[in-house]
């Protein structure tokens, strides 16, 4: 297999994604949502890496992440799915491989890419006709951003209220409006 192409640092900020085999889904009711979660919140504490923003969707997932340690992000990716692949298929009483191919990390290096990608993250259930109203996905933590309830530097130094981050998430068109360097780095 060859060499990612993305070198984790302490201190920088990851855009790392997966889609299921075929686009097919990779959570399958509410259970598998639930065990994911609770998976990265355990390798995330040991591993000393921070979720700054993260939607999981039927068919993929975003994760924004930022690294505090030597220990890279990747090691916090695949103890979480290489448990979820293998709880996955006995639970579905199938074998094989789940996802298309291994997860894609791309390095956030500006402020103006970061903010925006939070946006793009938290406007994925929105953009994919799932809900109508962003806060009613349960799979993100969207609500957490908005309500105040997470501790975010990144929020409180980018709006003055969490209000400010919800206005700039809804007010978003549509995305034609996205800049071509920063469609360099969505999902593709």
């Amino acid at each position: 297999m060859s060499r990612r192409k993305t070198d984790f640092a302490p201190g920088e900020y990851y855009h790392l994604y997966n889609r299921g085999c075929n686009r097919e889904n990779i959570f399958r009711e509410d259970d598998n949502y639930v065990y994911v979660t609770r998976l990265l919140n355990e390798s995330l504490l040991k591993r000393d890496v921070s979720m700054i923003a993260y939607c999981l969707m039927p068919n993929h997932y975003h994760f924004l992440m930022k690294q505090g340690c030597e220990i890279p992000i990747s090691e916090v990716i695949q103890d979480v799915f290489n448990a979820y692949v293998k709880a996955f298929n006995k639970r579905f009483g199938r074998t094989g491989t789940l996802f298309e191919e291994r997860f894609k990390a791309k390095h956030v290096d500006n402020d103006n890419y970061l903010i925006h990608l939070c946006r793009y993250i938290h406007r994925n259930p929105l953009e994919a006709g799932l809900v109508t109203d962003i806060g009613l996905w349960k799979y993100s933590d969207y609500q957490e951003w908005i309500s105040g309830k997470k501790s975010s530097q990144l929020v409180s130094s980018l709006f003055s209220r969490p209000e400010d981050y919800a206005r700039f998430v809804l007010e978003y068109e549509s995305s034609s409006d996205v800049s071509p360097t920063f469609k360099n780095y969505l999902f593709d």
